[in-house]
């Protein structure tokens, strides 16, 4: 696994040093939407670019922060565009704000725009659909900056599959120790489905993000939980409370997470819970093939230094980690899982929805504390799948054998705004 990571390193370098050299990119327009307090020329003075200056890799970023910096808006958006398809070097910077709620009052005959002050709830429609839990369907309501320029305050409420009441705040910052700062309480309930019994959780956690440079991100959490499980379906109901706090570092060189060709995504992290250290690493690596063709691996690992409550054992099987056997196939204190798939989109890159189709192989073992890896017996599936994506909308169906087990079918989807 360690030598294809390599090769894939490797490549992604030829192929750039393979490319042409980087043309001189200069800005030739500036298009201001979602203002209606605030004039173009004052934005674009904010902003602190115009046209005839040179763009680099830190424009954006720049733009994005002296415009956060103002004050003036809830959300600001930031996007480089090619204005020539003759020319590369003639660049677009379009910059989207948001003001917030605005209504138009009268002064005399004279119409004015006027901030509003009254609450600005939001809501977005949650449906999710994960192969082993069932459909999962609710609503999410927000309010915007409860807290400042670029927090929210959310409470989403879900039924079926996962059913969930939480109480979410969020804020990202430009500067600081923190890049992204986030926090909350739920309830919830989901069946587990290797032991067919109900788990009950109420949580409190808080979590902290930090980009340390453009691919890596490092991330701490810290929290507590109450649990109410039954750990056989005839066994006593069991409650137990603990808190939890670990800190993960992850590495990510994919431009495009849904179809990333020739990159690295690798996570690490290790989390102290319930009186156990669990560490978990998961690796993939991308690497593009002929036409729009991409091959990919991947390496999943979860373990801890000693035996797991069964809410707490990870879970072996389906989509997840092994197609061709139900989730909760099996649960253990260690899960190792390994896969490769040929993946092959049917459709245009420019197309506004992504169709195609993907080949794959798993392999996956799960065991409990005190054993060895190399006792285990692995299982492996083997199987297709088709898939779309679009714009707010993913999905997923595979159709896999599994190895001295039947024939599955798993369904995966989820609409996000």
């Amino acid at each position: 696994m360690l030598a294809a990571l390599l090769w894939i390193a490797l490549e992604a370098s030829r192929q750039a040093a393979e490319q042409p050299a980087t043309v001189r990119e200069t800005i030739v327009a500036i298009q201001v939407h979602g203002n209606t307090l605030t004039p173009d020329t004052e934005i674009r003075r904010l902003a602190g670019i115009q046209v005839g200056d040179v763009v680099n890799d830190q424009t954006v970023g720049t733009v994005t922060q002296h415009l956060r910096g103002a004050k003036k808006f809830e959300s600001v958006q930031v996007l480089k565009r090619f204005a020539s398809i003759a020319d590369p070097s003639q660049i677009l910077v379009v910059i989207i704000v948001d003001e917030g709620p605005v209504r138009v009052e009268l002064n005399g005959d004279t119409a004015q725009a006027v901030k509003s002050r009254r609450l600005n709830l939001m809501f977005l429609p949650i449906i999710s659909a994960e192969d082993g839990y069932g459909l999962t369907y609710g609503a999410r309501f927000a309010v915007p900056n409860p807290i400042g320029a670029n927090s929210r305050i959310g409470f989403p409420l879900t039924w079926g599959g996962d059913k969930r009441a939480a109480v979410e705040v969020d804020k990202t910052f430009s500067s600081g120790p923190f890049d992204r700062v986030a926090g909350g309480v739920a309830v919830s309930r989901r069946t587990n489905p290797y032991y067919e019994v109900d788990d009950d959780r109420a949580r409190l956690w808080v979590r902290g993000e930090r980009y340390l440079a453009k691919w890596l991100r490092v991330g701490g959490s810290a929290g507590s939980q109450r649990v109410g499980f039954q750990s056989l379906p005839i066994g006593p109901r069991r409650t137990d409370s603990f808190g939890h706090g670990g800190a993960d570092l992850t590495f990510d060189t994919r431009v495009d997470p849904v179809l990333p060709r020739n990159a690295v995504y690798a996570r690490a992290a290790w989390e102290h819970i319930n009186g156990a250290n669990r560490t978990d690493f998961d690796t993939r690596g991308y690497v593009g093939l002929f036409g729009q063709t991409i091959g990919q691996v991947r390496f999943l690992r979860s373990d801890s230094d000693r035996p797991l409550a069964p809410y707490l054992k990870p879970l072996l099987g389906g989509m997840a980690n092994l197609r061709g056997f139900k989730t909760g196939t099996r649960a253990g204190d260690t899960l190792v899982a390994a896969s490769a798939e040929l993946i092959v989109p049917l459709s245009s890159p420019i197309s506004v929805g992504r169709i195609g189709v993907s080949a794959f192989i798993d392999a996956g073992t799960a065991y409990d504390d005190g054993q060895r890896l190399s006792d285990q017996e692995w299982m492996r599936g083997i199987g297709g799948s088709m898939w779309f994506t679009a714009a707010f909308f993913r999905m997923n169906i595979a159709i896999a054998h599994g190895g001295g087990s039947s024939t599955r079918v798993h369904f995966g989807a989820t609409v996000g705004f």
